[in-house]
């Protein structure tokens, strides 16, 4: 006889005892599943956050829960055993039955957390679900550089850069309190520089200032947990005066030349010769081998003692 389905009744419901016990396995016994609200959560330091894991099918009534931590290539247990684990100890617990609660996030907690749900009574008796926490970090105040002095026409490059921030944040210049555009032709405000802003390495290149050029600048580094500026700092752009550099050039050539004319007239007048050659000086000569010389005072000089010997 075949059967017929009604509304609202699975198929085990309405079999006799004995087809019930056959069917046991397969209409009681299911497959242990889990799902998450969140699978990316994303929050920022220093506030708490919710790791979702929901069990939706299982005929287990006590399974086993353990949440592990994957960062670096390694995994280190969060729950287990029933109590929290590692450096969560005593700022997390477990959620309902599963979910995790942290708090007091940190930087060091971004990473990947595997929740891991063991029903021995079920037919698929382990599932797993992986959920990748993102901590933001707000930057703090960027180191900036900014040259003091540039003459017109040459080049100039300033520097900001915050490495605590994130994601990674990016950057923005002021002059004066003016947001400067990435690139001054752009902006026809700033028709009169030529510059360049990168705003992710924070570097801000001038090819050639302009007296316009001159003011206080500041940066700013921002993402999505917040934003930090550097204090501000003067660029004066001079003009270089080409007469007073010729001028000193030739003052310094003349001075030269004195220095040169007077040391060969103290040459000349004898001013730098050795008082060891104002006298004469007697040396005895030289004696060769088999030579003796005897002096006598009748001669005056001096004469033969021996013979040369061949």
């Amino acid at each position: 006889m075949a059967l017929r389905r009604l509304p609202g009744l699975r198929l085990c419901d309405r079999l006799p005892d004995f087809f019930l016990l056959l069917l046991f396995r397969d209409c009681l016994i299911g497959a242990v599943n889990l799902k998450s609200s969140n699978r990316n959560p994303v929050v920022q330091e220093f506030e708490s956050v919710e790791l979702s894991c929901i069990i939706t099918d299982s005929q287990t009534n006590d399974p086993r829960i353990e949440w592990k931590k994957i960062q670096d290539a390694q995994t280190t247990y969060v729950f287990f055993d029933n109590k929290i684990q590692g450096d969560l100890a005593g700022r997390a617990e477990l959620l309902g039955k599963t979910s995790l609660k942290i708090w007091n996030v940190t930087r060091t907690d971004s990473a990947l957390y595997r929740c891991e749900v063991v029903a021995r009574n079920d037919r698929k008796a382990i599932d797993e679900i992986v959920i990748e926490l993102t901590v933001q970090v707000k930057p703090v105040p960027p180191v900036c550089r900014v040259p003091k002095a540039v003459p017109v026409g040459k080049a100039a490059t300033l520097h900001c850069q915050e490495s605590e921030g994130y994601p990674p944040p990016y950057y923005s210049w002021y002059r004066n309190d003016v947001l400067l555009p990435t690139n001054s032709r752009a902006n026809p405000r700033f028709r009169n520089s030529s510059f360049l802003l990168n705003s992710e390495t924070g570097t801000l290149v001038f090819s050639a200032v302009h007296k316009e050029d001159s003011g206080q600048y500041y940066c700013i580094a921002s993402n999505d947990a917040g934003s930090a500026r550097c204090e501000e700092q003067e660029m004066e752009v001079y003009d270089l005066n080409i007469g007073g550099i010729i001028g000193g050039v030739l003052v310094v050539l003349a001075v030269l030349a004195l220095i040169t004319v007077g040391i060969c007239c103290a040459y000349r007048r004898g001013y730098f010769i050795s008082s060891k050659q104002n006298g004469e000086s007697y040396k005895n000569p030289g004696k060769p081998d088999g030579v003796n010389y005897i002096r006598t005072n009748e001669e005056g000089d001096f004469r033969h003692k021996s013979s040369f010997v061949i």
